[in-house]
């Protein structure tokens, strides 16, 4: 028989514990521990109740270590209790234990109060709370004047839950939580238990099925696979020298920098002896350096967030809050990110929101039920990865999403997310048969709550952190992906230009003499060039699968491979849309990318691959520090043809403006057959002296030095529209620049 004193305290007018309570604690099936173990108030003074597997006498004492009171063992399994009048109400108290083997003092974790309060119930339950990660999770605090952990979880149909780790010898039965009523959240404060700590959370579903192991949806780091235990990490103590950076990202508008991304999959770029993972620090002294020389502006990881298959590449994630414990923990990623930043680069991180495998400690039916994912497979079980679907509609679920990305940013100050498989998420029906999928009532198939969820995160990481990054992954015909959501688009800041891509490739991948039928696939992505904010992307999904490698693509000999490589990056570089090139591209790695083993950076010392590294490097620089090839690149006025047309002769020009009348105009041309074409005339805006600043033929590319001598001279003669034109020689499979020389 139990009543609420005035105070809230739960008063309890006989102090013994009922058999049907303690049958329940032991055997870890009890709803409602802290309604049993703990302090209580009854009619007869106050009790103290424990379980406390192995003890033989159990003593209540001060934190001082003064007797307080002995506790009555009532049951073998390690149950105690008993009334304690040394104990004042509200007051802090340890617990001694006895047995064979010695002695041992703790704080009793059902002695303390609740962590989480009304507000967060509220906020988590409404789908609104924006930092679910400072609630849920772990958390190394101070509770009471004790150091410990508080930890929290939702699973809200759950009819128990307990945190079982090395600090309870993996016993659900020592730390069962506290339910806080309404929202299905979970938690309990667990004195002492230190930094670094594995842990899992041990449920029992709605039937009162004991369910497998689960890891923490909301841990800030996790066990090295194959184990699969997160464990608790520090993140609010990382140590930030990156101000100027965060400054300087803020200032101006993205569409009108550039943009020269390099993909990176940290566990195969480099390895280290006997093919070991290189670790965040290892990383910051190797890829840094080498990005920064190189000239790129970005980087972009592979999902690093936790994930049980190396084979993922990190696309399967169980642990969206986690840096992934292959290269080291969260500080060291941390420190990473600070480096980069003094370095200059921004890094980008793939982001998979999509959806989520269903190995069995990880969310798939978390408590039981299908809680983060949807229940109907036609909308919760994705064919094509053969994993779930988060459940958007789901208020919590899309919170805590959201705060995930907001994670990313607040915490490891990462300057961008690219959202991985966007498409997947945008069609009901998207890679489904007729009779897979549920339409919308009125027919449709787009996925609104996916939509309003996507809305939603952009919306939010311009609003909160000015400067970032959004990109999309997204390959269909889907209107508005990079367009403000006030304008009824999705709110991405740029998308990838898949096709662009796919169309690029098919043609470099012909033989010279049949490209003149394939002249369109060069020219058709600037037919919709602006109606996105794009990125050109030669990414890893490029260079595996029997794909080969972007060198492997290209026909003829070893010469003409090459050659045709470089004048391809130089068309790449030059057209309108930021660049991202895949690692190991830059030096044309010959095979196709393997995940388990580093890039073959030998090749680095042969001549034609250190070209193409060359080349690669002073494309960046031209990129950044001439403005007319970036400054315009996502608004037409930055384009303008001058041959788009000359099929026969597989010649491509085109010219490069930065909006503003003092930035020098750049003219392009691009010739791909393996002739060398004199005399060559191109029109031109402006008569005089056009500098030859790039031309990817030159002999310090592993070219045969054909070109210009350095510049042209343009006459008043008009051709192609423009006042003025000049002849030029065209090398063989070559991409040339020239800037105007207005001085």
């Amino acid at each position: 028989m139990t009543e609420r004193d005035r105070g809230g305290l739960r008063r309890i007018t006989d102090w013994r514990v009922p058999e049907t309570d303690l049958n329940a604690i032991i055997g870890a099936r009890h709803g409602d521990p802290f309604s049993v173990l703990g302090l209580h108030m009854t009619d007869a003074g106050l009790a103290v109740r424990a379980f406390v597997p192995h003890a033989e006498a159990l003593e209540v004492i001060s934190t001082a270590g003064d007797l307080l009171g002995a506790l009555t063992r009532k049951h073998g399994h390690g149950f105690f209790e008993g009334l304690v009048p040394g104990l004042s109400l509200g007051g802090l108290y340890k617990l001694r234990a006895r047995n064979e083997g010695g002695v041992w003092e703790f704080y009793d974790p059902y002695a303390f109060p609740p962590v989480l309060g009304p507000l967060d119930d509220y906020l988590f339950a409404e789908g609104t709370h924006q930092r679910v990660y400072e609630r849920l999770g772990t958390h190394l605090i101070t509770h009471d004047g004790v150091a410990g952990v508080h930890f929290a979880v939702w699973a809200p149909n759950a009819r128990r839950v307990a945190v079982v780790g090395d600090f309870n010898g993996w016993d659900g039965r020592r730390h069962q939580m506290r339910r806080r009523l309404g929202v299905g959240v979970w938690e309990i404060f667990a004195p002492e238990v230190p930094e670094g700590t594995a842990y899992k959370y041990e449920i029992v579903g709605p039937g009162g099925e004991l369910l497998p192991l689960k890891a923490d949806p909301v841990g800030f780091a996790a066990e090295l696979r194959p184990s699969t235990a997160s464990v608790t990490a520090r993140i609010d103590t990382f140590a930030w020298q990156d101000d100027d950076h965060l400054r300087s990202r803020a200032d101006g508008d993205p569409r009108r920098k550039p943009m020269a991304i390099y993909e990176v999959h940290l566990g195969s770029w480099q390895r280290g002896e006997g093919n070991r993972f290189l670790t965040y620090d290892e990383l910051a002294d190797r890829l840094i350096p080498y990005a920064e020389w190189m000239g790129f502006t970005h980087l972009e990881l592979l999902p690093i967030t936790e994930h049980p298959l190396d084979a993922s590449w990190g696309y399967q994630p169980v642990g969206l809050f986690a840096p992934t414990r292959r290269f080291g923990d969260p500080a060291g990623f941390a420190r990473f990110m600070d480096r980069a930043h003094r370095a200059g680069l921004s890094v980008l991180l793939d982001w998979v929101p999509a959806h989520f495998p269903v190995d069995v400690h990880g969310l798939a039916r978390f408590d039981g039920t299908h809680l983060y994912e949807h229940e109907d497979p036609r909308k919760g079980f994705h064919p094509d990865w053969n994993t779930a679907i988060y459940n958007f509609s789901r208020r919590e679920v899309s919170a805590t999403l959201v705060s995930n990305a907001m994670y990313w940013f607040d915490v490891f100050h990462v300057d961008g997310l690219r959202v991985d498989a966007v498409a997947s998420m945008l069609y009901l029906d998207y890679s489904r048969k007729d009779g897979e999928w549920i339409p919308n009532e009125d027919g449709s198939n787009d996925n609104r709550e996916a939509v309003a969820f996507l809305r939603r995160v952009n919306e939010l990481a311009y609003a909160i952190h000015p400067g970032t990054t959004m990109i999309a992954e997204e390959s269909t015909a889907w209107a508005g992906v990079s367009a403000p959501t006030y304008a009824g688009g999705l709110g991405f800041g740029f998308k990838w230009n898949m096709g662009w891509m796919h169309d690029t490739l098919d043609y470099m991948a012909q033989d010279p003499v049949h490209r003149q039928w394939h002249h369109d696939r060069m020219t058709f992505g600037m037919v919709y060039a602006y109606t996105e904010n794009f990125v050109l992307p030669l990414s890893h999904d490029e260079v595996v699968h029997g794909k080969k490698s972007i060198l492997g693509r290209m026909p003829g000999d070893d010469w003409q491979r090459f050659a045709n490589l470089r004048a391809y990056y130089g068309f790449m570089w030059a057209q309108p849309g930021k660049k991202l090139l895949f690692m190991g591209q830059e030096f044309a790695q010959a095979e196709e990318w393997k995940s388990d083993y580093s890039l073959d950076w030998h090749l680095t010392h042969q001549e034609f691959h250190a070209g193409v590294q060359s080349l690669v490097r002073d494309l960046n620089h031209l990129y950044k520090h001439h403005l007319a090839l970036h400054r315009r690149d996502c608004e037409p006025e930055g384009f303008q043809w001058i041959i788009g047309d000359d099929r026969a002769q597989s010649v491509f020009a085109w010219l490069r403006r930065g909006g503003e009348a003092e930035i020098p105009p750049v003219a392009v041309v691009s010739h791909f057959t393996p002739v060398l074409r004199e005399g060559y005339r191109i029109g031109l805006p402006h008569a005089g002296t056009w500098r030859e600043i790039l031309n990817t033929d030159a002999g310090s590319y592993g070219g045969g030095n054909q070109g210009n001598g350095g510049a042209i001279i343009a006459e008043d003669i008009p051709s192609h529209g423009f006042p003025a034109s000049a002849l030029i020689t065209v090398p063989p499979l070559a991409t040339l620049y020239f800037e105007y020389d207005a001085g």
